[in-house]
């Protein structure tokens, strides 16, 4: 089957858009399909369109529902899609939405910020990672915390290090931030922090294969965003048997499910810097943190995306 996969990521981003349609184009291409990614759909011929992004991609989508009225449409929902667009501009999102054969979600309360009429079209797909390419081998000097986000808004980028300004002078804790900072503002505040809180460092944006090299050496990864549509970073967290501290949101919690016992206060570095000392000087915890995330990880292998996947496109194809 020919695919068009649309995202509003450039080629060259690193961010979630993008690194979720080379995936899914991966995975896609391995069961004999053929995958064109763009960032639009200008009336090429092909026999199904994934656009990522109600909102982002509603241009293309429209174009494509014009061009091919019965033509297959899975709109694969975004972060913002529901927790921001839905609110701010409807209109657009539930247009998109209502264009399509298939909604996907990549968390399991996805379907509660939906309007009803629309959760008979929802597939839960939860995003997919490999195991780490060695054993991990964390830092024995320090407590390296990593946080993995661009530096932004919804990613609530300093609460980690504003957390770990609370902790004793005897902790061990060092933050290393991996994210791209989006807007000169980001990167200013960024380095500020770094001025007077020793424990931060940000390290800038970097390649997929350093964010995994990071996380061989972290005893834990933090997650502070406000929202999440499902983040990757917490699949990777996950497969890789590391230990995650999460804000308690639902795009965390429908990831890491009710009875999670890694969650903090969102927004609350009180709250936060309480579970990182906990993690630091409490090795039972610590590890009952990594046993759940153990018993979670077969959820979120490259089989049981691309199954899921395979589910949902018999039924619009």
């Amino acid at each position: 089957m020919k695919i068009h996969l649309v995202t509003p990521a450039k080629e060259n981003s690193r961010n979630g858009n993008r690194t979720s349609a080379m995936r899914w184009a991966g995975l896609l291409r391995s069961a004999g399909h053929r995958v064109r990614i763009d960032t639009d759909y200008n009336g090429e011929p092909t026999d199904l369109v994934i656009a990522l992004h109600a909102w982002r991609s509603a241009a293309a989508i429209r174009r494509y529902r014009e061009a091919s009225p019965e033509g297959p449409l899975v709109v694969a929902l975004g972060g913002t899609d529901v927790n921001t667009y839905l609110k701010t501009d409807p209109q657009t999102t539930l247009d998109s939405m209502k264009m399509a054969d298939a909604l996907v979600g990549l968390h399991d309360l996805v379907a509660a910020e939906l309007p009803p009429e629309f959760r008979r079209k929802l597939s839960v797909i939860r995003q997919s990672a490999k195991p780490l390419p060695r054993p991990r081998n964390p830092s024995k000097r320090c407590f390296d915390i990593c946080v993995i986000g661009h530096l932004r808004e919804e990613k609530d980028p300093f609460r980690t290090a504003l957390a770990a300004r609370l902790l004793p002078v005897e902790s061990r804790v060092r933050v290393l931030h991996y994210g791209k900072a989006h807007g000169p503002e980001w990167a200013l505040q960024a380095e500020a922090e770094m001025r007077v809180n020793p424990r931060y460092r940000w390290q800038g944006e970097v390649s997929a294969g350093q964010v995994r090299q990071a996380l061989l050496r972290a005893h834990l990864m933090v997650i502070s965003s406000l929202q999440e549509g499902g983040a990757n970073v917490v699949s990777e967290a996950l497969v890789g048997g590391v230990p995650i501290i999460a804000s308690d949101i639902a795009g965390n919690i429908g990831l890491l499910g009710r009875d999670y016992g890694g969650y903090f206060r969102v927004g609350d570095e009180t709250s936060l810097a309480e579970r990182i000392r906990r993690a630091e000087v409490d090795e039972r915890f610590l590890k009952s943190l990594q046993r759940q995330g153990r018993a979670l990880a077969p959820m979120f292998t490259p089989e049981q995306e691309l199954s899921a996947w395979q589910k949902l496109l018999a039924t619009i194809t």
